[in-house]
C-alpha cells in the first residue's frame, strides 16, 4: 500500500481481497464511458488503471481525457471482469468526486498505441511520460542502474563524482564549450568522458572507482547516439587486462540475470584483426555465422576484370537462400549500391538443390568452377553466395553491411536472443588521409606493445620504426548483438612512455604540456599500473528493452537535429549575457 494524505490506495492494487473496504484514489481520467444512467471511468496512475462507476448522481460535466481526480467510494466485485490487468475483477462505486486540475484536450492519445508521432510526442513529452510503454522504459533503466551500483559496491569500488566543467582537449569528438564569465576570453570544455580525473584517482590510491555520469559530445546524431548521454564509467588500480574482463563480464552477467532473469555463459573473446576478417567491423554481431570467405585464390585469373583487378574479393553464404528470386537478387544489388554502403555491384551464385551452380557470371565460371566456390563456403545445396570485390577496407564495410541486412531478412538478428562477446587487440592508432596523421584509435592514454617490438626511430618527426600500423593496443571493447556496449584499456601510468605516444601523435612537448601537462606530472608521484573500461548506459537500457533507438530510454532525449523541441533549446541568449561574457556575435 502507498497511502498518503490525498489517497488510502494507487490504481494498480486494489483486487477481489479489498471488496467492501472504502478507499480513496487519485489519477488521470483515461477514458469515460456512458451506459444509460451509468458512467464508468478508466482511472490511471503510475501503478495501474482502476474501473470506476459513477451513478445518475454523481455530476460527470466537469470530466474530461486527462483530468486529474480524487474520488472516494467502495470496492465492489466487477461484473464484466477484466483478467488482463490486475484490478479486472474489482471496480470502484464512487460516493464523492473532487476534480483537482481539469485537462486541455491532450494532442495525442495517451495510450500504449498512440496516434502521436515522434515530432508531437517529443514536443509534449511530459504527456508521453504517463505512457505505460515510455514508463516502463525508465523502470527498466531505474533497475539497471540499481543492479549496476549493487554489483559494483560489492566488488569494492566507490562512486565518485567528477568535475562537469574542465579544460578542452580537441582531440576526438568535438567539445560542448561554456563561456566563463569571471575569466572572459577562456572557456570550460562539457565533459566527453572523465577519463583524465578517474586516472588521476588512481594516482591517488582509490584503487576502485565508478560513477554513472553525463558525459557531453558534439557530433552528428543517430538513433543510438545522444549530444548528452550516460555512461558506467569505471577504473581500477594494480591490474592486468584478465582483471578488468574477469570483473566486467560479471557485471554483464549479473544484469542480465537480475533484469532479465538470462543466465549469460562465459564471453567468448575474438580479436580485432579476426572480427574485420570475417566480419568485416570491429562489433561483430554474432547472433548468426554467414562469416566472411575470402575468395582471392579461387576467382582471380578467369579474365573477370572486375575480380582479377580487386585488392580483396569477399563473400558470404546465405544458407537456405537459393530459391531468391531476380527481384530479391536485384533489391540486394541496389542496397550495396546505396551511396551509404558504396559497393559498385554485386555477384551471385546460386547452389541449387539439384546440386547445380549457376552465377550471374557464368561467361567466366563454369560449374566446375563454381564448385570450387561452394568448397570454399563449405557450402549445401540451397544456398546462395553472395560477393562483393574491391579495394579491402571499403569491401569489408560494405559486405558487413550486407551481411547484416540478411540477417534481418532471415530473421536472424532476434532482439530477445542476446550474444555477447569481448573484441581484443586493437591497433593503438589509425590514419587519416585527409590530415596525413596517425590518431590514436582510442585515446592516448592506452597502453600497448610498442615496448616489445623493438628501436623506436623518427625521422622528420614521424614514427618509421616500428610501423605505427604493427602497434596494438592493451585494449578491449564488450560488444552485445553487434552493438558496442563498453570499451577501455590498461593505461599508461609512465610520463616517458606517455610523452612519447604524444610524440608519435604529432604532439609537440609543448603541446602535450599544455593540454595534459597535470597527468603527466602526476605520474611523477607514483601513479600505480591502472585500467578500466565505460559502459555506453543508454546503449545497454535499449538492447535490454528490445529497441534500437536510445531515446526510448532517456526521459528528455534531443532529436537528430540535436534540438529539444519542448523547451525549445537551444536557444538565442540576451545582448545583456552575451555582454556580460564578453562574447561578441557578428549577425552579418
Amino acid at each position: 500500500m502507498l497511502s498518503t494524505k490525498l489517497r488510502t490506495h494507487t490504481c494498480g492494487e486494489l483486487n477481489k481481497i479489498h471488496i467492501g473496504q472504502s478507499i480513496i484514489l487519485c489519477g488521470w481520467v483515461q477514458t469515460i464511458r456512458k451506459l444509460g444512467g451509468m458512467t464508468f471511468v478508466d482511472l490511471r496512475d503510475k501503478y495501474g488503471i482502476t474501473q470506476l462507476t459513477l451513478g445518475e448522481k454523481i455530476n460527470t460535466a466537469d470530466l474530461g481525457r486527462e483530468t486529474v481526480i480524487k474520488v472516494q467510494g467502495k470496492v465492489i466485485e466487477r461484473s464484466n471482469k477484466n483478467l488482463k490487468i490486475p484490478t479486472g475483477e474489482i471496480e470502484i462505486a464512487v460516493e464523492n468526486i473532487q476534480v483537482l486540475n481539469s485537462a486541455k484536450l491532450p494532442p495525442f492519445t495517451i495510450e500504449d498505441e498512440t496516434d502521436g508521432g515522434d515530432d508531437l510526442r517529443m514536443k509534449f513529452r511530459y504527456l508521453d511520460l504517463r505512457r505505460n510503454v515510455v514508463r516502463k522504459n525508465l523502470e527498466l533503466r531505474h533497475q539497471m542502474a540499481t543492479e549496476t551500483r549493487n554489483y559494483l559496491n560489492s566488488q569494492k569500488f566507490i562512486e565518485v563524482e567528477t568535475p562537469v566543467l574542465i579544460k578542452s582537449t580537441p582531440e576526438g569528438a568535438r567539445d560542448f564549450v561554456v563561456p566563463s564569465r569571471m575569466n572572459q576570453s577562456e572557456f570550460y570544455a562539457l565533459p566527453q568522458s572523465p577519463q583524465t580525473f578517474k586516472q588521476l584517482m588512481m594516482v591517488g590510491g582509490l584503487d576502485r572507482y565508478y560513477q554513472i555520469v553525463k558525459c557531453f559530445r558534439d557530433e552528428d546524431l543517430r538513433a543510438d547516439r545522444q549530444p548528452e548521454f550516460t555512461q558506467i564509467d569505471c577504473e581500477m588500480s594494480f591490474v592486468e587486462r584478465e582483471d578488468i574482463l574477469q570483473i566486467f563480464e560479471g557485471m554483464v552477467r549479473h544484469l542480465f540475470k537480475a533484469v532479465k532473469g538470462i543466465d549469460i555463459p562465459e564471453l567468448p573473446r575474438m580479436t580485432y584483426d579476426d572480427a574485420m576478417k570475417y566480419y568485416g567491423n570491429d562489433k561483430p554481431d554474432t547472433r548468426f555465422e554467414m562469416k566472411f570467405v575470402e575468395l582471392n585464390d579461387v576467382v582471380k585469373g578467369k579474365a573477370f576484370k572486375v575480380f582479377d583487378d580487386a585488392e580483396l574479393v569477399v563473400g558470404i553464404c546465405a544458407k537456405g537462400c537459393a530459391e531468391y528470386t531476380r527481384k530479391q537478387l536485384d533489391e540486394l544489388t541496389e542496397f550495396v549500391k546505396r551511396p551509404q554502403i558504396g559497393a559498385t555491384g554485386l555477384v551471385y551464385a546460386k547452389y541449387n538443390s539439384d546440386e547445380t551452380l549457376k552465377s550471374s557470371v557464368d561467361k567466366f565460371y563454369n560449374e566446375d568452377e563454381l564448385k570450387k566456390w561452394a568448397a570454399a563456403f563449405n557450402a549445401q545445396p540451397g544456398d546462395l553466395f553472395l560477393v562483393l570485390a574491391g579495394e579491402k577496407n571499403k569491401t569489408r564495410k560494405a559486405l558487413s553491411e550486407l551481411r547484416l541486412e540478411m540477417g534481418t531478412r532471415l530473421n536472424l538478428r532476434r532482439p530477445d536472443d542476446f550474444k555477447c562477446l569481448w573484441v581484443l587487440d586493437f591497433p593503438l592508432l589509425e590514419h587519416n588521409e585527409e590530415t596525413k596523421r596517425w590518431y590514436a584509435m582510442h585515446h592516448p592514454f592506452t597502453s600497448s606493445n610498442l615496448e616489445s617490438l623493438g628501436n623506436i626511430v623518427f625521422e622528420k618527426g614521424n614514427l618509421v620504426s616500428p610501423s605505427p600500423a604493427e602497434i596494438k593496443a592493451n585494449a578491449y571493447d564488450m560488444v552485445i548483438n553487434g552493438v558496442e556496449v563498453g570499451g577501455g584499456s590498461i593505461r599508461i601510468h609512465q610520463k616517458g612512455i606517455q610523452e612519447l605516444i604524444f610524440r608519435i601523435l604529432g604532439f609537440s612537448q609543448e603541446e602535450a604540456q599544455a593540454r595534459f601537462g597535470f597527468l603527466m606530472n602526476a605520474f611523477e608521484y607514483g601513479a600505480p599500473p591502472h585500467g578500466g573500461i565505460a559502459f555506453g548506459f543508454d546503449r545497454l537500457c535499449s538492447l535490454f528493452g528490445g529497441s534500437e533507438s536510445i531515446r526510448d530510454f532517456i526521459a528528455f532525449p534531443k532529436n537528430n537535429a540535436g534540438r529539444d523541441v519542448m523547451i525549445e533549446s537551444p536557444s538565442v541568449i540576451s545582448e545583456e549575457q552575451l555582454k556580460e561574457l564578453g562574447i561578441k556575435i557578428d549577425k552579418k
